[in-house]
């Protein structure tokens, strides 16, 4: 049971926590019921995401197997038969679209767009320069809509510029890392980086974190209280640029999880900005 649990990455789960990005921001997050109003959105597109995983892990089981790390996966392993495996994503993505239709069609629209592009992700974009960077910003950015639709509430146009840049950001540092890591290697493992010239995802990596500092900081300016969360921000970013660049891997979750001054920020950024919008 263990290894069909790792098959559904539960820890890439933290993702899908942007669905509640609207509520908290927007400042009703702690009202009567709202919460409440989240946990079928969340369970939705957490065990749609696990299908698109799943279907992701099949298809790469040859070249998982070459990959010092993903080689212990469990169907690159041969813990878990292929024909299981399947049998699980079918099983969750029956789930994920039975909760969304029961939110809203709209909601449905909103997961289905994720799934799809997280195939196609999974089948052949990823092989292609830049664009297997956009379908990872497209994932981030469809989940923040999902919130929006779910709680009813707009997203802001800053706040989408934030997100589409951070998302970016995180994707090329994650490709950088992986090419450092695997080094001659690198091409056997995902194509797209042989298509990566030497400079271009360290330039987009900084091009792109100092567009989400701007567009972040135009997103709190006009919310006074949430100003002196910008340090956490720039802070965040040079610390995810110092673990890339230093060879420590470029995974924004695993970065999260087991870098202290990083998870230390994530918390102070979120008691922050909780203490601005709901404790005065």
């Amino acid at each position: 049971m263990k290894n069909y649990l790792r098959l559904l990455r539960p820890h890439q789960w933290l993702k899908n926590l942007m669905l509640f990005f609207p509520p908290f921001l927007g400042g009703v997050l702690l009202n009567p019921g709202v919460v409440y109003k989240g946990i079928l959105p969340l369970v939705s597109f957490s065990l749609g995401s696990s299908a698109t995983y799943i279907l992701n892990d099949v298809l790469d089981r040859q070249r998982d197997v070459r990959h010092p790390r993903k080689k212990f996966r469990p169907i690159a392993s041969g813990r878990v038969p292929v024909w299981a495996a399947l049998l699980l994503g079918a099983v969750c993505l029956v789930v994920a679209l039975v909760a969304a239709l029961k939110i809203s069609p709209l909601f449905l629209q909103v997961l289905a767009a994720y799934l799809v592009i997280t195939s196609c992700y999974s089948l052949k974009l990823k092989e292609l320069p830049v664009v297997d960077l956009f379908c990872i910003a497209a994932g981030f950015l469809l989940r923040l809509e999902a919130g929006g639709v779910a709680f009813g509430i707009e997203i802001s146009e800053w706040l989408f510029l934030s997100v589409f840049l951070l998302a970016i950001f995180l994707a090329t540092g994650k490709r950088l890392g992986e090419k450092q890591s695997l080094g001659e290697e690198a091409g056997g493992h995902r194509k797209s980086l042989l298509h990566y010239p030497e400079g271009f995802l360290q330039g987009a990596m900084y091009m792109t974190g100092g567009a989400v500092l701007v567009t972040y900081t135009q997103y709190v300016i006009a919310r006074h209280v949430l100003v002196y969360t910008v340090p956490l921000c720039c802070f965040g970013l040079l610390r995810l640029i110092l673990r890339v660049q230093s060879g420590q891997g470029g995974d924004p979750t695993e970065s999260l999880l087991t870098d202290v001054p990083l998870f230390v920020v994530g918390v102070l950024w979120a008691a922050m900005t909780g203490w601005g919008l709901y404790g005065r």
